[in-house]
């Protein structure tokens, strides 16, 4: 995993009391802590509960980590030593009605694992902030081509003022811009060396 500078960098600005480095934290990190409690068989409501435990440890903690850019590691440590606290509740109530669902508690911390939830926190993060620098045309557009269920070409061009044959075309430009987006550029060179040039 390649350590990124711009994480030493929010944590020191959380250490001096920037609530803006806190929210850009939180939003770049949540993915992953979600993403870890619904891998490990939680509800939703269990799920946000752990995100809710694990933001709390964070500001309780987050003076006393060593290596700031180590934020990721200790992140999905505290998350599932979480999810196996909330677990271990659940089969205590289980104990008493024996009409509960059995869960099962995952063996052990898979190094390959940490690092693939790290990694694709991180794609998910950068994404977000391409995402974000987008023209409000680009994003409007994109939403409504990834909506569930797909939208028809003449709704979406009904909702945005656009004709039918422009939605191909534009959609490529805007595609094109999130490719070339700085958020992005870091990792598709990582992912293709070759794309960089």
């Amino acid at each position: 995993m390649r350590e990124d500078p711009l994480v030493a960098e929010l944590v020191m600005g959380v250490r001096a009391g920037d609530r803006q480095a806190w929210e850009e934290l939180v939003e770049r990190y949540a993915p992953l802590v979600w993403s870890i409690s619904r891998r490990m068989g939680l509800s939703r409501s269990d799920s946000e509960d752990v995100g809710q435990q694990v933001w709390l440890r964070t500001v309780e903690h987050l003076a006393e980590l060593r290596e700031p850019a180590a934020l990721p590691g200790w992140l999905v440590t505290v998350t599932r030593r979480e999810c196996l606290r909330v677990m271990a509740q659940r089969r205590v109530s289980l104990a008493h009605d024996p009409t509960g669902d059995r869960l099962e508690v995952p063996a052990g911390d898979d190094p390959a694992a940490v690092d693939d939830e790290l990694l694709a926190a991180e794609r998910e993060a950068a994404l977000r902030r391409a995402f974000g620098q987008l023209r409000p045309e680009c994003q409007q557009l994109l939403a409504l081509l990834v909506h569930e269920p797909p939208l028809p070409y003449r709704e979406i061009s009904a909702k945005l003022g656009i004709a039918v044959g422009s939605i191909g075309p534009t959609r490529g430009r805007c595609l094109d811009a999130l490719r070339r987006s700085p958020a992005l550029a870091t990792l598709i060179a990582d992912v293709d060396p070759g794309q960089g040039r």
